[in-house]
């Protein structure tokens, strides 16, 4: 078995639905490296990083995404590790349908070159599949690793790799993740938008539902944070499988599994979270009101600038008023609650 490393470069907007695309595919390891983060960190007013004027400049805008895929001697295998796999539904309205079975390098190299013009459709790409290179065993374990640090992603929440030591500040609660195993790491607007709220709103008597859940961050935030109840749910087991480990890591009884809204357990919930992309969040704002419970809110982020108001349009017409807003970059994200 080899390890090859394939190497795209896009931009800001579109990196989470490039993550996601690669997560979908099979990728063993995904790695982010996003330019702007680091000159966020670098130039924070509070930060104790340091670095010249040349070095901030020379970081470029291009988000850099690394995905490692395990070449067998039979090719490379697309789609879940698991062989009683499906598809589920919806999937293909996003990111097209699965590829699955087992691939030559040069037709995973066309599958996920055709994946990002399919992206380009909805979001700006930037130059997409850049190279490919093999890996030694040595450098696929540790050299993504070198991408990650301890992140403070709200007042009350840090998030720790699971290889770092950290030691939190009084009051604060403490995320364990392993980036390497899939997208959702806290470092994106969208992911951090949500984070802000649910440390400023959460109760503990709330019961949250993430839609999307991807690496489960959001859910194990709420739950850290003091809610009674988290379930996650997310049309990809592989996203599942990645949540259910980060669960197990941090100790948390959050409630994971695949599906769609119309898979969710409960019947009544305080906080829905949907986290995902415009379009979906438009197609079942009608649905959600049946399962918020009186004075519930709706949390809704990864919504790209020109989809914006399509999105507050879709939510009004299913009978919700926004209670707050956020803008970080291109991206919004709304908290709703719906009207009698």
């Amino acid at each position: 078995m080899r390890w090859i490393e394939v190497t795209i470069e896009t931009t800001q907007d579109a990196s989470d639905a490039v993550c996601e695309m690669l997560a979908q595919l099979g990728a063993d390891g995904i790695a982010v490296c996003d330019p702007q983060e680091i000159k966020d960190i670098i130039l924070a007013p509070d930060s104790l990083s340091f670095a010249d004027d040349a070095f901030v400049d020379s970081l470029g805008i291009d988000v850099n995404i690394r995905a490692y895929f395990a070449e067998f001697f039979d090719g490379i295998r697309l789609g879940s590790k698991e062989e009683e796999y499906s598809n589920p539904a919806g999937v293909g309205q996003i990111y097209g349908k699965i590829a699955i079975g087992v691939h030559t390098l040069s037709d995973v190299l066309a599958i996920i070159s055709g994946r990002i013009v399919e992206i380009g459709e909805f979001l700006p790409v930037g130059k997409g599949l850049t190279g490919h290179r093999y890996v030694a065993d040595e450098d696929w374990a540790n050299s993504w690793k070198k991408y990650y640090d301890i992140l403070s992603i709200s007042p009350r929440v840090v998030i720790c790799p699971s290889w770092e030591k950290c030691v939190p500040k009084e009051g604060q609660a403490v995320v364990m993740l392993d980036p390497g195993s899939a997208f959702g790491t806290g470092t994106h607007e969208t992911t951090s938008m949500c984070a802000e709220w649910i440390d400023e709103t959460i109760q503990k008597d709330d019961i949250v539902l993430d839609l999307g859940c991807g690496s489960g961050i959001l859910s194990i935030i709420a739950e850290k944070l003091g809610a009674s109840s988290v379930e996650a749910i997310d049309i990809d087991r592989l996203a599942v499988d990645v949540a259910k480990e980060n669960c197990n890591r941090n100790q948390s009884n959050v409630l994971c599994h695949a599906g769609e809204l119309k898979d969710a357990y409960r019947n009544s919930y305080s906080i829905i979270i949907a986290n995902i992309v415009a379009e979906v969040i438009i197609s079942i704002a009608p649905d959600i009101p049946a399962l918020l419970s009186d004075g519930g809110r709706f949390m809704v982020s990864g919504i790209i600038d020109s989809k914006a108001d399509s999105v507050i349009e879709a939510c009004f017409h299913a009978g919700f008023r926004i209670l707050d807003a956020k803008q970080k970059g291109d991206w919004h994200a709304y908290l709703f609650t719906h009207t009698t």
